[in-house]
């Protein structure tokens, strides 16, 4: 297949790019720095630094749009959710434009999202049906699913990724975790109970795959692993795979002194489950968190 990719060299993108070359595909991706991503990427890869002058996206068989400003990385002052929302925004509506606009248009747009779109669920069970509750996460990934969803039509058909925290070896949310527990000071934020939704890197890049082959899938899809934990278990575990102390609990307001509203990511959570991935027959690699955890650590 010919496919474009954005976010390729984020920490979903640079695996899936050379997992989608492994199978033959021929990928472009999209890119604001053109000369990191060819490093990153290899020769194999065509970059793009723009969709300027582009009128359609004919000759594309699939779009990947995993591109946004990492969410957890700043405090969120007003400039700094606009800032979150126009990475997410404003490409994933180019994009949808210039699918509408193709003669013979992708067969299949895969387009990000994340679990934040349901907001703070406290203990309640989590499937893609269920209502949100309307946060600045939900404001923010709304839009953004209904700004992918615009790209629908008989010819294209549209999945969104409402990702959870992403185990990697390569960095992401779990490299910040693990940091205060391999200097003997880890342990739960707040009271602990909050659920964390989380995904091995593996079992991300082979749903995505899986995605774009199955043609009778479209829609929003809880890329979680079947077994949500709450923080208080995240932690244990952690500090069990690491060999590390399990004691140093961070009171709720130390967190939110730290980060502000985006406390509500780590203090808030979704106990959410993939049930429209396993109603399609998807066959989790990781699902339970402790082997999960050892594999990605131990690299």
């Amino acid at each position: 297949m010919k496919i474009l990719i954005t976010g390729a060299t984020g920490l979903i993108g640079q695996r899936l790019t050379k997992k989608l070359l492994s199978q033959s595909h021929h990928v472009t991706a999209l890119t604001r720095s053109p000369e990191r991503a060819a490093k990153l990427l290899g020769s194999q890869v065509e970059l793009w630094s723009s969709l300027a002058g582009l009128s359609s996206l004919d000759g594309f068989e699939a779009v990947i749009n995993l591109a946004g400003e990492p969410i957890a990385d700043k405090r969120w002052t007003d400039a700094q959710k606009q800032t979150l929302c126009d990475s997410r925004w404003q490409l994933t509506e180019k994009i949808a434009e210039l699918i509408k606009a193709s003669a013979h248009p992708p067969s299949v747009l895969i387009s990000g999202s994340a679990v934040g779109y349901y907001g703070d669920q406290g203990q309640a069970v989590v499937t893609e049906q269920h209502s949100p509750k309307q946060e600045f996460t939900w404001q923010l990934c709304s839009r953004w699913e209904t700004l992918a969803l615009a790209a629908k039509s008989e010819k294209t058909r549209v999945c969104l990724l409402r990702t959870g925290v992403v185990l990697s070896s390569e960095g992401g949310a779990l490299a910040k975790m693990a940091m205060p527990f391999r200097a003997g000071v880890g342990g739960p934020l707040g009271e602990g109970q909050q659920y964390m939704p989380w995904i091995h890197i593996e079992d991300m890049l082979n749903a995505i795959l899986f995605l774009l082959h199955q043609d009778s899938l479209d829609g929003p899809f809880n890329m979680v692993a079947p077994q949500p934990v709450r923080n208080e278990q995240f932690s244990t575990l952690l500090a069990k795979v690491l060999h590390r102390p399990c004691f140093m609990r961070v009171p709720a307001t130390v967190v939110r002194l730290l980060m502000g509203e985006s406390a509500v990511l780590v203090l808030g959570g979704q106990q959410a489950i993939p049930q429209r991935l396993i109603d399609a027959g998807y066959k989790f690699r990781y699902d339970q968190l402790q082997p999960a955890l050892k594999n990605v650590l131990k690299k």
